[in-house]
């Protein structure tokens, strides 16, 4: 098979993504999921089990616009179809990123179905988002090893809620996006100090 022209350069933003999602703690072990849209539709996207802190370009590899593997007899991340949902659903998104922080696992289980976030300046870090008092809202999402199934939960939340900038799996973690890997990085970046901010303010409330 011909590799999209960007392959090389949009694996090296990923192996990057990753050892800095490891470095700042979001992403222990081998958890979380990374994956770039291609110039020719197709997805590169982290390898099943691979540790993020020590990835190389073997470590991410192709999926076409289904999920299906294109290069070798390496595994996709077990999440694909999360991104690949994603993908479908808005023909914009160049990266779809997932951290697996403590912060945002923790805030997943103490609310039941979203997290409102307002009053941060860094809430302007979002698309659309100009104002310190604009809320955003992040929907959470039962999780559930059923893929399909999980895949199809989200799409009938992010329905409800088009504007969302990200999400949460309850138990699990989080799930951002952005026209490039540079700006879902950046998305993560934002969220998981928000979270961090959030579980602070309980902790000094009571």
């Amino acid at each position: 098979m011909s590799i999209a022209v960007d392959y090389v350069e949009k694996a090296d933003q990923l192996v990057e993504a990753g050892r800095f999602f490891f470095e700042r703690g979001w992403a222990p072990a081998t958890s979380g999921n990374l994956s770039a849209r291609l110039s020719d539709g197709s997805v590169a996207i982290t390898v099943s089990g691979r540790h993020k802190g020590r990835l190389n370009r073997y470590d991410i590899m192709i999926v076409d616009a289904s999920g299906r593997p294109l290069t070798g007899n390496r595994r996709p991340s077990a999440e694909t179809l999360l991104h690949i949902a994603l993908y479908r659903r808005n023909p914009e998104l160049g990266a779809v990123l997932h951290s697996h922080s403590v912060q945002a696992t923790v805030l997943s289980l103490l609310e039941q179905s979203e997290l409102l976030l307002c009053h941060y300046e860094l809430l302007k870090a979002f698309p659309g988002i100009n104002h310190h008092n604009q809320e955003v809202m992040v929907p959470i999402v039962a999780n559930d090893q059923d893929m399909t199934r999980l895949a199809d939960t989200v799409e009938q939340r992010l329905q409800q809620q088009p504007s969302a900038q990200g999400y949460l799996i309850a138990g699990h973690g989080l799930y951002s996006w952005g026209e490039s890997v540079e700006a879902a990085s950046q998305h993560i970046e934002a969220f998981e100090f928000l979270f961090e901010c959030e579980l602070l303010m309980r902790r000094v409330r009571g």
